[in-house]
């Protein structure tokens, strides 16, 4: 046990898969890398509402929230602490307008999807993807 608890910033983040078995990717318009929709959950706000609305604002899209997939914790560079939860989302429509902090976007293929996130995104990806029903 670590003497001082983690003090982390929450974010959600959505898998969101067509049926197709493609899932939704968005390129960052900060610094050109690949990630997945989502963001910071608002202070009294549900889980399920806060993804549905970060993966609105960023893709426009309405998606069905199903369970988490993956979690975990880290530090980023300036030592500040991060928790994310990813969600499994099925997607019912499939045309994307991207919000100013993302300039492209993707229904990739699972293979292609996780060959341009980073690790842990990848990781959630399989996870959701392990979990679905046919």
């Amino acid at each position: 046990m670590t003497d001082e608890p983690l003090r982390a910033t929450i974010s959600l983040r959505g898998v969101v898969f067509r049926p197709d078995e493609r899932v939704l990717i968005l390129k960052r318009t900060t610094d050109g890398g690949w990630e997945l929709p989502g963001g910071r959950i608002d202070e009294g706000e549900s889980v399920e509402v806060g993804v549905c609305r970060e993966i609105t604002e960023e893709t426009s899209l309405d998606v069905t929230v199903d369970e988490p997939v993956y979690s975990l914790t880290w530090r980023n560079d300036d030592g500040h602490g991060r928790f994310a939860v990813y969600y499994r989302c099925e997607a019912t429509e499939y045309d994307v307008s991207v919000s100013p902090e993302h300039d492209e976007f993707a229904w990739a293929r699972l293979p292609a999807a996780r060959s341009r996130l980073s690790d842990p995104q990848g990781t959630a990806v399989d996870r959701a993807w392990d979990g679905h029903e046919p």
